[in-house]
């Protein structure tokens, strides 16, 4: 499941859809964007990882709507916080998922992806795909949409079902409510410094 879990950003990341672009277009161009950065053999060694981790985080900025993933994982309590403290949060939360998804793309050993089906409801859609393995598992992943201007961008990725925000939300929920908003900020830099190797900020 966490190797799953791990593969819902490698699937998806294009910016720049045009209206008529379908969002199952965006995420199958997206694939491709993300593959090729990974599978680039100049860009595995150790003097391009930056350069490779800014790449793959261009192309996540500009696909996936980390404001409103921010803004439902943190759900009631978002709007208790003031616009610095979103905008901090938002900061944090996507550093996280950044690194994390960095640091997991090694786990890719050709995976095959299929799109399933596609449905679009006005501003929202639904984009069902599976990840089959080298061994035949089947793994269901579905990539949830809504548009942004003329943009289609992913605001929650489900895998076996598990919705990636909803999933977020409970962890969040359950530490504010037990803690504080501050010792939740204090945990998401905390594991943000354990994996970039640094001092965590206060």
């Amino acid at each position: 499941m966490q190797k799953a879990l791990a593969m819902w950003l490698l699937l998806a990341a294009s910016g720049g859809a045009q209206p008529e672009v379908s969002p199952t277009q965006v995420v199958q161009k997206a694939t491709e964007q993300v593959l090729q950065v990974v599978q680039d053999g100049q860009l595995a060694a150790s003097a391009s990882q930056e350069q490779r981790r800014l790449e793959v985080q261009r192309i996540a900025d500009r696909l996936f709507d980390f404001q409103e993933m921010s803004r439902r994982s943190l759900a009631l309590h978002w709007r208790e916080r003031t616009p610095q403290e979103q905008a901090e949060f938002v900061a944090v939360f996507k550093q996280l998922l950044g690194r994390a998804y960095i640091g997991r793309l090694e786990n890719y050993s050709g995976e095959q992806v299929v799109y399933l089906s596609e449905h679009v409801d006005g501003e929202f859609a639904t984009v069902r795909s599976k990840i089959v393995t080298g061994r035949g598992a089947e793994i269901p992943v579905d990539y949830r949409l809504h548009q942004v201007g003329a943009r289609w961008v992913v605001y929650d990725v489900a895998v076996s079902g598990v919705s990636f925000v909803a999933n977020y939300r409970g962890q969040f929920d359950k530490i504010i409510r037990t803690s504080s908003y501050a010792a939740l900020m204090r945990d998401l830099k905390g594991k943000y410094a354990e994996m970039t190797g640094r001092a965590a900020a206060p």
